[in-house]
């Protein structure tokens, strides 16, 4: 017995003046996020490949190594100021 497939969502339409749709600054920080977990889920994928730019993604990759970095620098920190 199989199980019914479920079809992917179709990328949002194009506005009436042909542009591409692009994502916002909260889309590509969500995707950068869930990337950096290493899930999401196949529906959001296909959505975020037709709207967000390899640009955006190294901008947001960049800041989110840097926030992530920034936080382990500040946490060390604070252990090490309390244990002395």
């Amino acid at each position: 017995m199989t199980t019914p497939t479920r079809e992917p969502d179709p990328p949002p339409a194009a506005p009436a003046n042909d542009r591409p749709v692009r994502a916002g600054p909260l889309a590509v920080a969500r995707a950068v996020v869930w990337s950096f977990l290493g899930i999401r889920r196949g529906r959001d994928l296909d959505r975020d490949v037709a709207t967000i730019t390899p640009g955006q993604v190294v901008v947001g990759g960049l800041v989110g190594a840097a926030v992530l970095v920034g936080g382990l620098v500040m946490l060390v920190r604070w252990i090490v100021a309390t244990a002395g």
